[in-house]
């Protein structure tokens, strides 16, 4: 049940620029930050933020959310995907600074005994990311600027997930590539 009401929230975040899109033309602003906030506290109540680098992260996305209500401007809503991008990069830029990184967690749920080599490369990894997130973040904010909203929409909701995908594949194919002799 946790893993569909997780799966299901997920989805519902993904697809944020397109309620906002699509939401705006005939809703209240107030009503869609307000439908954020509800799921933002059943991924709370779900456990999916049991991490601890999950909950500040969901919280300011509540915070954010309550002063998109208050203001009921749609262009608050705007900045959403600029706000998780500088979340995004504040964890996995704080990783590189209070050791082990974000990355090499996470290899390490795989790879308990990771070696030097590949703490070296999920350090290198996680740098990337930082890297991702200040460009992709930057996109968000200029598009949330002075982009319209189909600008807007059209980077956020497809064109930053298929970079984010790209880079996902293609640290992949690095990965199988650089750790063929560990098999």
């Amino acid at each position: 049940m946790r893993l569909l009401a997780n799966s299901m929230i997920g989805l519902s975040i993904l697809l944020y620029p397109a309620a906002v899109f699509f939401g705006g033309r005939h809703f209240e602003p107030w009503k869609i930050a307000a439908l954020l906030i509800v799921l933002l506290l059943v991924r709370l109540a779900a456990g999916y933020s049991s991490k601890h680098w999950s909950i500040p992260l969901t919280i300011a996305g509540i915070g954010y959310c309550v002063f998109a209500m208050w203001s009921n401007q749609l262009g608050t809503l705007l900045f959403y995907p600029a706000l998780v991008n500088g979340l995004m990069l504040l964890i996995f830029g704080w990783s590189l600074f209070y050791p082990p990184s974000l990355i090499e967690r996470l290899a390490r749920i795989q790879h308990p005994d990771l070696p030097p080599e590949g703490v070296i490369y999920t350090r290198r990894v996680t740098q990337i990311w930082c890297g991702f997130f200040i460009i992709n973040g930057a996109l968000a904010l200029a598009t949330a600027l002075w982009a319209s909203l189909e600008v807007w929409s059209l980077y956020n909701g497809l064109i930053a997930y298929v970079l984010m995908g790209v880079l996902f594949a293609a640290e992949y194919l690095v990965r199988i590539r650089t750790q063929k002799h560990v098999r």
